[in-house]
């Protein structure tokens, strides 16, 4: 359920934003059938908000020496919140890691993780992440494809 303050332009102007960042206000506009002030006026909205987080641009990981994509599943010995704190403040300083997500149930976190080749990965996963504060276990799954990969959320366009 969209929040109270989200209409149905806001989520048509999510949505196209969500599928082109780099488009125009005027062409924004335009899609969504709104001049461009009034949408202009939505969108920062949006931002201030918190609707929209961030624009980015998606690259290529092969193109620029990440071959190698690892899903790792972290066990840590505690839960504590001080000690979740702690796995998390040492992840963030981790540029490899790209996501990490907290779960429920045998795996605490799982991180989605880019290397190089399977040598740096290694030394990644031997220097950087086993020893990493709390971690008990590590667990990893190397892709082998990506099928799909979709930014943000299912939005009406």
């Amino acid at each position: 359920m969209a929040s109270p303050n989200i209409d149905d332009i806001d989520l048509h102007i999510l949505g196209e934003l969500q599928q082109d960042g780099r488009m125009t206000n005027v062409e924004l506009a335009r899609k969504v059938g709104l001049t461009a002030p009034p949408c202009l006026r939505r969108v920062r909205a949006l931002e201030e908000n918190g609707a929209i987080n961030s624009y980015h641009a998606v690259v290529n990981p092969a193109m620029l020496g990440y071959t190698i994509t690892v899903f790792a599943m972290v066990s840590l010995k505690s839960q504590a919140e001080a000690d979740l704190k702690a796995f998390e403040d040492h992840i963030a300083a981790l540029p490899e890691v790209r996501e990490c997500h907290m779960l429920n149930g045998e795996i605490d976190f799982i991180l989605k993780v880019v290397a190089r080749d399977l040598q740096s990965f290694q030394q990644f996963l031997t220097s950087k992440l086993t020893p990493a504060p709390n971690v008990v276990s590590v667990k990893t799954s190397l892709t082998i494809r990506t099928s799909k990969t979709l930014p943000g959320v299912p939005l009406p366009v």
